[in-house]
């Protein structure tokens, strides 16, 4: 099987949202960065049977803004985001990228 003419990931995003380092291709990074930590405090959120009102409670904020998180269409701030990893038992491992 011939793949020579299949586009890579980098290629099809480089066509829809431009070169890494564009203002488009920084906006596109930074949604599906806030829609991925979204995905993860969503499942996390449901593997502890939290309702989004309890976690709000929990962490001081809204249902209506656990909601827009969970969807990606917000970006937190970092004290929120402990807030919310410390309300779902969660702590953070800041490593060296390398």
């Amino acid at each position: 099987m011939k793949t020579n003419n299949i586009p890579t990931a980098n290629q099809l995003l480089d066509k829809k949202y431009g070169k890494e380092g564009t203002v488009s291709r920084s906006q596109f990074n930074d949604k599906a960065t806030a829609y991925y930590y979204g995905i993860l405090l969503r499942d996390k959120r449901k593997e502890l049977q939290l309702t989004q009102t309890e976690l709000a409670e929990k962490s001081g904020t809204t249902r209506s803004y656990i909601a827009r998180i969970e969807k990606g269409k917000t970006d937190m701030q970092v004290s929120t985001f402990v807030k919310l990893l410390t309300a779902l038992g969660l702590g953070i491992n800041i490593s060296p990228i390398l």
